[in-house]
C-alpha cells in the first residue's frame, strides 16, 4: 500500500481526509503534534478517534520543549509582537509541527503526507514549503483544498462512513498551545464587532492584586517568585496566575500571506507579560543602539516567521544576533496582576544601566563639566545650523 502521513489533529478536517485517504486506498499514519496545550486525557481521546477514522497508527509527538527552544525563546528576545499587537501564539507554533511531522514521515519511509489545510488560510503555506524544503521526495496531498469542500459536504461524506460525531460547528474556534490561544468566531469576520467576554477560553477569577516576580538570566525565563523551572515551566506557571485576571485579550488584525486582512481574537496572559517585563529589563540593561537595532531586526524576525520562511538561512543570521543582544539581560522584573491587566513596577539587575554614580537625569551631572556641556550641545547642533543657514 501506498504510505502515507497526515498531520492530524482530531477536528472535521483531518478526520475527513483520514477516511477518505485510507477509503481511497493509502496506508494512512496520523501523527499529531503537541506544541502546549493538551492534556493527557485530550491526547489519548485524539489518538481513540483517529483509530475510528482507519488510520494504520496514530503518534502524538512532545514538542513543547522544542517549540520554547526553537522558537519561543527569540521571538521573547525580540519582543515580537505583530503589529504591536499579536505574539505570534499560533502561526509560531505551525512551522514546529510541520518540521515533525515531516522528519516523522521521512523515519517511516512514507511516500505521501497530508494536511488537511483550506486554500484560503496561512497554514496551507507553512506546512507545503516546510514539507517542500526538507521532502521534497513527498508528494503532498490536500483533499479539502483541492476538492473545495465546504463544511456540510464533509459531514455528510463521514457519515455516510459510518462516522456520525458530534460534528456541529462551535460557535468559536479555539487554539491553545505553549504561547497562547486564538479565538475565531462570527465577530472576527467583522471589521466592528468585539469578541464577548465569555468567548475567551480562561475568565476572571481572581480579583485581589498579585505581586510576581519574573526573574530572567541571559534574556530567558527562569524563575518565578523565585523559584527555578525551565522556561516553558515557567511560561505555563505565570499563564495559570495570569489567566486567572482575564488578563492577555486582545484582536489581532493582520494581513495574511495570501494577501488578504485577517482579524483574530487571542488570549495571551503570559506571552504577553513575559515580552513586556523582558523589555523593560532590556531598557535598563542595553545601550540605546542595542535597543534600536533590534526593534528592526526583530520585527524582520517575526514578519519572516509568520510568513512561513523559518528555514531560511537569514533567520538562523537573525537569531544570532538576538542570542548576542542578551549577554546583559538578566535581573528580576517585578509585576503586578490586576483583573483585566498588568502593571510593570520596576526591576532589580547588577546590569541596570541606571547607575547613579554616573549622575541622574534631570538632577546632577557627575561625569562632566558645564562647560563639556555647553561644548557638546554646540557641536552637535553644527549639522542642523549650517543646513538653516545655506537654506534658510
Amino acid at each position: 500500500m501506498k504510505k502515507l502521513v497526515i498531520a492530524y489533529s482530531g477536528g472535521l478536517d483531518t478526520s475527513y481526509c483520514a477516511v477518505s485517504l485510507s477509503k481511497a486506498g493509502y496506508d494512512v499514519h496520523a501523527v499529531s503534534v503537541n506544541t502546549g496545550g493538551f492534556s493527557a486525557e485530550e491526547i489519548k481521546t485524539i489518538e481513540a478517534n483517529a483509530y475510528k477514522m482507519g488510520v494504520s497508527t496514530y503518534k502524538n509527538i512532545d514538542a513543547v520543549k522544542t517549540f520554547y527552544n526553537k522558537v519561543v525563546k527569540y521571538l521573547v528576545f525580540g519582543n515580537v509582537l505583530k503589529n504591536n499587537t499579536y505574539p505570534l501564539s499560533v502561526s509560531a507554533e505551525r512551522i514546529v509541527q510541520a518540521i515533525e511531522i515531516i522528519q516523522y514521515a521521512k523515519s517511516i519511509n512514507a511516500d505521501y503526507i497530508a494536511h488537511g489545510s483550506t486554500g484560503a488560510g496561512n497554514d496551507q503555506v507553512r506546512f507545503d514549503m516546510i514539507f517542500q524544503t526538507l521532502a521534497p521526495e513527498i508528494e503532498i496531498i490536500t483533499p479539502i483544498r483541492d476538492n473545495k469542500l465546504s463544511r456540510q459536504e464533509e459531514i455528510e461524506y463521514l457519515k455516510s462512513n459510518g462516522i456520525d460525531m458530534s460534528w456541529e460547528k462551535a460557535k468559536y474556534s479555539v487554539n491553545k498551545g505553549l504561547w497562547g490561544t486564538s479565538v475565531g468566531g462570527d465577530e472576527t469576520l467583522t471589521s466592528h464587532s468585539a469578541l464577548p467576554s465569555d468567548a475567551y477560553p480562561s475568565q476572571l477569577s481572581k480579583t485581589e492584586e498579585t505581586k510576581v516576580t519574573l526573574t530572567f538570566l541571559k534574556g530567558e525565563l527562569v524563575a518565578l517568585n523565585g523559584e527555578n523551572n525551565s522556561p516553558e515551566v515557567n511560561i505555563e506557571k505565570l499563564n495559570n496566575l495570569a489567566s486567572a485576571y482575564a488578563i492577555g485579550r486582545d484582536i489581532h488584525v493582520g494581513d495574511t500571506i495570501v494577501g488578504i486582512k485577517g482579524r483574530v481574537g487571542f488570549e495571551a496572559a503570559a506571552a504577553l507579560v513575559i515580552i513586556k517585563a523582558h523589555h523593560l529589563l532590556e531598557k535598563h540593561t542595553l545601550t540605546k543602539w542595542q535597543l534600536q537595532h533590534k526593534d528592526y531586526m526583530s520585527n524582520f524576525y517575526g514578519m519572516h516567521l509568520h510568513e512561513g520562511q523559518y528555514l531560511d538561512p537569514v533567520m538562523r543570521n537573525m537569531e544570532a544576533f538576538l542570542q548576542s543582544s542578551q549577554e546583559t539581560v538578566s535581573g528580576d522584573v517585578i509585576v503586578s496582576l490586576k483583573p483585566y491587566h498588568f502593571t510593570l513596577n520596576g526591576v532589580v539587575s547588577e546590569h541596570d544601566l541606571m547607575n547613579a554614580k554616573f549622575g541622574s537625569y534631570g538632577e546632577m551631572n557627575k561625569g562632566w563639566s558645564a562647560d563639556e556641556a555647553k561644548g557638546f550641545i554646540k557641536i552637535l547642533g553644527n549639522q542642523n545650523k549650517i543646513y538653516q543657514q545655506v537654506n534658510g
